[in-house]
């Protein structure tokens, strides 16, 4: 897997979200009406669904005492003819590819009323100590480990960099928070615009013209932010030149209650594994980021999983480890336990058994590049 080493300096966006601190102009600012009712729009139906299934607020999840995994699978009908998917995921705490995954054949822009929905809520915990934040970028997800409040989880969709401008892995923290931000374009974006002849400003004031939102969080490493969008239908995919993007009423929502110094992991695990409170041994899988195929070997880095988890010995199809590796859509698959599809009876010789599989594979270290944290 390739990383890219963080250093602990100020990039020329962190010093344009810095500039906004001393911005006086709350004329540019987007008014507090109109942002309302957008959150407001946006997390109804979310707040509805964490009250009948959760009692906690939007993207809040109690920690399992057992095993690994929160949240549950759903489905809801369209009852709104003008509504898209995109609309539908947003009121859920969903992202853009998780919905599109989730409902193969449903158009994302015309879903049509009475159509049933499903909503993907459900997710193993990624792979990394449950503490501060932790973004796995494959994944397109942010989940938060509050100090102040060791039972819970919340999770959150993300957008991460697209091609070219990939989000770097490494452990950093949050360093300085800055309501209605500034925002300077790179001078690589600018060339780009004056090359189509649409000269970029030096400056973005704050306002519903910024990409950045109204909440910015700066990390400990060159240009790297959590923020806000002022073009929320993006949010869950690779759409950012290198900064993690939420949805307006999430980053609001975190903004308030995330202190700075918080760790930040900034983690690629395409597969993740885990334990249901049943007994289940689950598993899921997601895309791999094109910048982190070379080198990589899926299998062996999912049998490595795998052992890190199993105990004693189990059966295991491995088959299924190797289509959920080749169908990456993110959905649950049972590979042993009372959830587990029944198999016809094959002889000993057949029965594959994890610990001859895992016994060919010898197990490398994992390297982690330290931020300035």
């Amino acid at each position: 897997m390739k990383t890219r080493k963080i250093i602990n300096r100020w990039g020329p966006t962190s010093l344009a979200v810095l500039l906004a601190a001393s911005l006086t102009g709350p004329v540019y600012a987007q008014p507090a009406s109109e942002q309302a009712a957008v959150s407001s729009e946006a997390t109804a139906g979310a707040e509805q669904v964490a009250e009948a299934r959760h009692e906690l607020p939007r993207g809040h999840f109690r920690l399992p005492e057992q095993g690994d995994i929160i949240g549950e699978y759903y489905t809801v009908t369209v009852d709104n003819p003008e509504e898209t998917l995109i609309d539908i995921a947003r009121r859920h705490n969903i992202g853009y590819e998780e919905i599109r995954m989730a409902n193969p054949g449903v158009s994302m822009w015309v879903p049509g009323e009475g159509t049933e929905i499903v909503i993907p809520a459900q997710y193993i915990l990624p792979p990394a100590p449950r503490e501060g934040v932790v973004v796995n970028l494959s994944e397109l997800r942010l989940y938060y480990y509050p100090a102040n409040n060791p039972g819970i989880v919340e999770t959150y969709p993300v957008s991460v960099g697209r091609d070219g401008f990939a989000t770097p892995v490494g452990i950093t923290r949050t360093t300085v928070k800055v309501k209605d931000p500034a925002w300077s374009p790179p001078a690589s974006m600018r060339r780009e615009a004056a090359a189509r002849g649409e000269p970029a400003p030096a400056i973005v004031p704050p306002g519903p013209d910024n990409p950045l939102g109204r909440h910015a969080i700066l990390l400990a490493m060159p240009s790297y932010l959590i923020h806000g969008t002022n073009r929320p239908d993006g949010v869950g995919m690779r759409a950012s030149r290198g900064c993690i993007r939420m949805y307006p009423e999430d980053i609001e929502s975190l903004y308030e209650r995330l202190p700075s110094g918080t760790q930040v992991n900034l983690m690629d695990a395409p597969f993740k594994a885990g334990w249901g409170a049943d007994g289940t041994l689950f598993v899921q899988s997601y895309p791999q980021l094109e910048e982190n195929v070379e080198g990589s070997e899926p299998l062996r880095e999912a049998m490595e999983r795998l052992n890190a988890l199993v105990e004693d010995q189990v059966d295991i199809d491995e088959a299924q480890i190797q289509r959920a590796i080749a169908e990456p859509d993110g959905r649950f698959v049972a590979l042993y336990g009372p959830q587990a599809a029944a198999e016809e009876p094959q002889t000993e010789a057949q029965q594959p058994q994890l610990e001859g599989i895992l016994g060919d594979i010898e197990l490398s270290t994992v390297v982690r590049i330290e931020g300035d944290a």
